[in-house]
């Protein structure tokens, strides 16, 4: 698939996001997520060079419901001058509402806050990012743990329908279990 028809399938849809800028819609997985994942990628590369970033969160999980917004996330070693640049080069968002309390993470949104495709997550200690990858190679490997994910999600996106934090912070229990776990306890 093309560069172009890859922009041309993230940018075709942005959904709304974002704390009290609508309900809360976990949908089907869906295959584009993936290239849209790969161009911004792309994309990343060229405004901040020699850092790499990973596709995270349910839309990186092949079949797996989720609300569609591709989370990224990058390990980097000054936080303000990586979200600066993105800022100022890259058409990113730093929101201060999501920010604010944040230690050893930012969180920028992309193309605008209110609609978002992409979600980019900055941390600047080793444990941020292993914790998120740790968390979606499990997903991955696992189609039971997956599927009660889903319905998590889906049940807490009923409950608190557009209050995006409470719905992130609910599901952070499943999510703590689910990455220490230990390796031998994995299906």
């Amino acid at each position: 698939m093309s560069r172009m028809l890859r922009d041309q399938q993230c940018e075709a849809a942005p959904v709304p996001a974002g704390s009290g800028d609508g309900p809360i819609n976990v949908v089907e997985y869906d295959q584009s997520w993936r290239a849209c994942y790969l161009s911004e990628r792309e994309r990343l590369a060229s405004l901040v060079p020699g850092v790499r970033t990973h596709h995270i969160g349910s839309t990186a999980v092949r079949g797996l419901a989720a609300k569609p917004v591709i989370d990224m996330i990058a390990l980097v070693d000054d936080l303000d001058a990586h979200a600066s640049e993105l800022v100022a080069r890259g058409g990113y968002h730093l929101p201060a509402r999501f920010n604010t309390g944040l230690n050893h993470r930012r969180f920028l949104c992309y193309p605008t806050l209110s609609h978002r495709t992409h979600h980019l997550h900055l941390v600047d200690q080793r444990e941020g990012l292993d914790n998120c990858l740790r968390f979606r190679d499990r997903l991955r490997c696992d189609p039971e743990l997956a599927a009660e994910y889903a319905a998590l999600k889906r049940a807490l996106a009923d409950h608190f329908q557009a209050d995006r934090l409470r719905y992130t912070e609910a599901k952070g229990g499943f999510i703590k279990d689910a990455i220490r776990r230990p390796v031998s306890q994995e299906r």
